[in-house]
């Protein structure tokens, strides 16, 4: 083995394991709660901004998608009935692919804009266009 292979697998061996990571994009997990039937989501508008989008969009999503009704008050989102923060995640997965990763290229880098009465998914990387369905 050279000195510069050496060199480099000690340099990589220092590196912190975050550094490592391929994967820029992650979702941060829901931290829910349960009081008597109300499920309150503490950091939802972490999650909106990591997302980096409307926080309404995103809580209309959730509440169709569990069937329940709800609302935000601050930085937290409050929903009727208990769901567990599983579910919770699951949900918001589903979001991510739906309304976030680029269906071509599978970046996170995109913006919903509107063209006409039709909502697309604009990729910001590759320029790729996609029409979503409406919420």
């Amino acid at each position: 083995m050279s000195d510069y292979d050496e060199l480099l697998d000690r340099a990589i061996d220092q590196l912190p394991q975050k550094v490592l990571e391929t994967k820029r994009f992650q979702v941060p997990k829901a931290y829910s709660m349960i009081q008597g039937n109300r499920t309150i989501i503490q950091n939802f508008s972490e999650i909106a901004d990591a997302l980096n989008r409307d926080p309404q969009h995103i809580l209309k999503f959730l509440l169709r998608e569990l069937g329940t009704a709800g609302n935000l008050e601050g930085s937290r989102a409050i929903m009727q009935g208990k769901f567990t923060h599983y579910l919770i995640n699951d949900r918001i997965d589903d979001y991510v692919q739906r309304f976030i990763m680029c269906h071509e290229c599978n970046r996170p880098d995109t913006r919903i804009i509107r063209e006409d009465r039709i909502f697309i998914l604009k990729c910001e990387a590759c320029g790729a266009k996609a029409p979503l369905k409406t919420l």
